[in-house]
């Protein structure tokens, strides 16, 4: 019953939407109600509705509180009200004219004098109460329940509210008969030293109090939004065509679903438009008997005896034949229509393959492209011999070809010869002349 970050933290507070306890989206409460009439202007202020709502345990409870004081009151805010001999905490959860709606919904007179007063808006000395008698719930109800089973009384306690003040506790529990808990009122007494009121509730209402997720993946309505039960039977399911299985048709409270009630209204609509009393049709080939009635298509289905095969017909198509039944005539064949497939076949997605795309060969190519480009950086570095630098040569330089060399004989220089400098390129000197010129 909150949003995902809210984790109920040991101080009662939400640990994630940082807003004192009051959660700005509502989900923090059950049975929230939106106040969209929040921010609308009032054109008489004496002539709105005095009434609060006030809930408690997280909205598992609500009740009406009059507002005496001129302080205006907002939405999640804690309030300090009127208890059974003392006083109690609740959160404000409606205010305004929504408040006179709820009022007229459940026939609470709205001037009545016995609906008892906010006393003042919570302080530390009040919250901190509040708090030690929240912490000591866990315990009384663990002990209360021994005590039951100690008792051997057909009851299940469901949960304990304790009075902010600590002289009250309201214990409410679920039995299919009627129980004796005299005993059991005095032993609470004596150990929890309050005073004790019990009251019992419906399995519903107790799986409302617990909460969960229903098999539509979304909490169950008894939590949110659902405060008056209607009775359910699996007459709803046979007129929605649903198989009567115990197991799909229950919810958690072990009862039948009440989401069959919401749709049963537009089924029945839609069935006015079937003819009555068509369940057998009188055919040359036998009776033919109705076995479904489809509301989306308006097909009504039959069998024949003797026959497997299942024949859709159309409500005009029926309502002919037993026009001509009443006639006292037979029909010779029962006309079904064809029934094809609606749905469209989606076209698969296109997959590309990329195996065999990317190989080895190409990989190896970029490598040793790389690996020959690192190489021809370094040569090119300041402080690396080059071709033509040093009587040495390049040493990274290819390897004379032997093959090419034995071919050409003594043409080609030796392998083991040295290579000539440039000095001994030059041409021979001639004989000097006295003055030390050479001979041109």
């Amino acid at each position: 019953m909150g949003c995902g970050s809210c984790g109920t933290a040991s101080n009662g507070k939400p640990g994630g939407c940082k807003s004192n306890g009051g959660c700005s989206s509502g989900g923090c409460n059950r049975l929230n109600v939106h106040d969209w009439l929040l921010n609308l202007p009032y054109h008489d202020p004496e002539s709105s509705c005095k009434v609060i709502e006030v809930s408690f345990q997280q909205g598992s409870r609500k009740d009406y509180y009059r507002n005496t004081t001129l302080h205006y009151f907002e939405k999640g805010e804690r309030v300090t009200v009127e208890g059974v001999g003392g006083f109690d905490v609740g959160e404000v959860s409606l205010t305004g004219e929504l408040v006179r709606l709820q009022l007229k919904k459940k026939a609470i007179d709205e001037f009545s004098p016995d609906i008892k007063r906010i006393l003042r808006s919570s302080g530390e000395r009040d919250l901190d109460l509040f708090n030690q008698q929240k912490a000591r719930e866990r315990e009384v109800l663990a002990r209360s329940r021994a005590a039951a089973r100690q008792l051997k009384l057909p009851m299940k306690l469901s949960e304990v509210e304790i009075q902010a003040d600590g002289k009250k506790a309201t214990f409410f529990y679920t039995a299919d008969d009627r129980v004796d808990f005299r005993e059991l009122i005095k032993i609470f007494a004596a150990d929890f030293k309050l005073k004790v009121e019990m009251r019992q509730i419906g399995i519903r209402q107790e799986a409302a109090k617990v909460g969960g997720i229903g098999s539509c993946g979304r909490e169950l309505c008894c939590s949110t939004w659902l405060n008056d039960f209607k009775s359910v039977n699996t007459t709803a399911a046979r007129y929605q065509n649903l198989s009567i299985n115990q197991t799909k048709l229950s919810g958690q409270c072990g009862r039948l679903k009440c989401c069959l009630n919401f749709e049963l209204d537009t089924y029945l609509d839609a069935l006015q438009q079937f003819p009555d009393y068509a369940d057998t049709l009188d055919t040359e080939s036998g009776t033919a008997h109705l076995i479904k009635k489809d509301i989306f298509k308006n097909l009504m289905w039959y069998v024949l005896p003797n026959n497997t095969k299942h024949f859709p017909l159309t409500i005009q198509r029926v309502k002919e034949i037993k026009r001509i039944n009443r006639e006292g005539q037979k029909v010779a064949e029962l006309e079904p229509v064809e029934i094809t497939s609606s749905k469209i076949k989606e076209e698969e997605p296109a997959f590309v393959d990329l195996v065999g795309q990317i190989s080895l060969r190409t990989l190896e190519k970029n490598e040793r492209k790389k690996r020959d480009r690192d190489r021809q950086m370094q040569q090119n570095r300041p402080g690396n011999k080059t071709m033509g630098g040093s009587s040495g040569g390049n040493r990274n330089a290819a390897p004379p070809n032997r093959d090419r060399d034995r071919g050409r004989g003594n043409q080609g220089p030796s392998r083991n010869r040295p290579p000539q400098s440039p000095q001994n390129n030059r041409p021979p000197a001639g004989p000097r002349n006295n003055d030390g010129k050479g001979q041109a």
